[in-house]
């Protein structure tokens, strides 16, 4: 039983893909980033060389994987209880090919990894997976309407793309590339209200018939409304249009406004997952 690292991203799908892939919506991250190293390169996330990583067992079959895509933290996906506390240990051991700054982890492992980990480690963010199990329209009904975002929309969809990071505390800067790519099907939504635009939702491209809600992101001065759940569901229905069967979204457990706004839509709780970062 171990743990292989590398640089080398087509032996990571090689040999984690499959494992990755059967577990679609709790490896939703993983599959999203793999998705868009493979269509935009190693540098898609940063301009630091990414690193991967698969678990097998002792009956020689790779169960589960990780990445790294600097400056975020390690993504670790569903692995068995012992790849945790290996990981742990070879984390303590500086196994791995280059720094990370913390690691993204199912709740329900973190406290195996923590345990294993030398150095003492404390969590930094908590965010909740939802599942949406039927779709229903915001009550009341917010102002205005639901369109596609357009090559036109992408100075504001970088503005608000970097103030959604600034907020949830993300690393990194909203990218041009990425917003275009995503323009390009259609998978950025703005609210307008009065023709202005007043908040956005986007989706990323389905894998496995699965697709993610994501940013939601509304101004400051303009929250209260409904404006984010209008935007929201327009996304959600646009998921499906896409193609999936499954549509999932992340929030931050510590909003409990838009917890209870996704809640209400008919999203449901699937897994927290949290960011353990050293002391």
């Amino acid at each position: 039983m171990t743990w292989t690292f590398t640089s080398d991203f087509a032996a990571f799908v090689a040999a984690a893909g499959p494992a990755v892939a059967s577990r679609p919506v709790e490896n939703t991250s993983l599959l999203t980033v793999m998705d868009g190293l493979e269509r935009r390169g190693p540098t898609a996330y940063g301009s630091d060389t990414p690193f991967f990583g698969w678990w097998t067992g002792a009956d020689g079959k790779v169960s589960g994987g990780l990445l790294c895509t600097p400056p975020h933290p390690l993504l670790l996906g569903v692995v068995p209880a012992g790849a945790v506390a290996a990981l742990g240990a070879a984390l303590s051991a500086r196994c791995l090919p280059a720094p990370f700054d913390g690691v993204n982890v199912r709740r329900c492992d973190a406290a195996a990894l923590s345990r294993a980990w030398s150095r003492p480690a404390r969590i930094t963010t908590e965010n909740r997976l939802y599942r949406l199990a039927e779709l229903h329209a915001p009550d009341p009904v917010p102002t205005g309407r639901a369109r596609v975002a357009d090559e036109a929309d992408l100075p504001l969809l970088v503005d608000w793309v970097n103030a959604f990071k600034r907020q949830a505390g993300e690393p990194g800067s909203a990218s041009e590339a990425v917003l275009r790519h995503r323009i390009s099907y259609g998978g950025m939504l703005l609210w307008d209200d009065a023709g202005t635009p007043v908040s956005m939702a986007g989706f990323f491209r389905p894998i496995s018939s699965v697709c993610r809600v994501g940013p939601v992101y509304t101004p400051p001065e303009l929250r209260g409304r409904g404006y984010a759940a209008g935007a929201t569901h327009a996304a959600s229905e646009a998921a499906y249009a896409a193609g999936a069967t499954e549509v999932l979204l992340f929030t931050d457990l510590s909003n409990r406004t838009s917890n209870g706004v996704y809640q209400r839509l008919g999203y449901t709780p699937v897994e927290d997952r949290v960011v353990l970062t050293t002391v």
